[in-house]
């Protein structure tokens, strides 16, 4: 085993998180915050160390989408950065996946398989990522929580995070401790998010967009978009603000 072998396996061993399981689900077969493996990744440049003082983007997806969605997105936006697409573990039929055991969960529901599913996406950064490359998380829908949620589990671990068209598990669920949630962590970090979404989403309700817009202002470095005649979806006016805040970051070069 080489050195970073060595360094890939202590962190996953370091990044041990106990399942929470609650109700069985009646939309994707099993139950809520059952533990999750990510299993397939999707390389953009067909390897992570393509540009390796770049920040790595982990592109996350939504439900009902699979690896390959969002990394055109990154050939416009950081088109020299590495980036690694990760596969929801959750089939919902042929190339299609999800996160979450139902598009939007609920209450204990969603508190239960948020956390399991960051727990999956951060063991797997933790055994296949350097822990000295940064990491940026970037995701849509299911996916942009789940961008947020892993700040809350390991907030040193994450450079930044985009969040598009996203929620959040607000309360902090009655089996989490400062131990597995770092939420006054991530504060004091106060970690760079773009938060992005369009004001005629049809999926994401507006109150679900106001809530995590002020836990973020309240817990990160928030940049807030708010984008008018944008459903539940990206365009290219989003994409630009993402450029911007990329080189203001210093997350991305040669953009503007």
């Amino acid at each position: 085993m080489n050195t970073n072998d060595e360094q890939h396996g202590n962190n996953a061993r370091n990044n041990s998180y106990e399942p929470h399981i609650g109700r069985e689900s009646h939309v994707v077969p099993g139950h809520f915050g059952e533990p999750q493996k990510v299993t397939h990744a999707q390389y953009s440049q067909g390897n992570a160390a393509a540009h390796p003082t770049h920040p790595l983007l982990l592109l996350l997806h939504g439900w009902g989408s699979n690896e390959e969605d969002l990394l055109d997105l990154l050939r416009i936006v950081a088109p020299y950065n590495d980036a690694i697409a990760l596969r929801a573990p959750l089939k919902l039929a042929e190339s299609a996946y999800s996160w979450f055991h139902d598009a939007v969960p609920q209450r204990e529901d969603l508190d239960c398989d948020m956390y399991a599913a960051a727990a999956a996406i951060d063991e797997w950064v933790s055994a296949n990522i350097p822990a000295n490359r940064n990491v940026v998380p970037f995701g849509f829908s299911q996916g942009a929580a789940l961008a947020v949620h892993v700040l809350r589990l390991n907030p040193d671990r994450y450079r930044a995070a985009v969040a598009l068209s996203g929620f959040i598990a607000p309360n902090v669920p009655a089996f989490a401790s400062e131990v597995t949630l770092k939420d006054d962590e991530l504060a004091e970090r106060n970690t760079p998010v773009f938060f992005g979404y369009g004001l005629e989403d049809a999926v994401i309700p507006p109150y679900e967009f106001s809530a995590a817009a002020a836990w973020l202002e309240e817990h990160t470095w928030l940049e807030e978009k708010r984008y008018r005649g944008l459903d539940h979806a990206v365009h290219m006016e989003e994409l630009g603000d993402i450029r911007k805040w990329f080189v203001t970051h210093d997350i991305a070069s040669g953009l503007l």
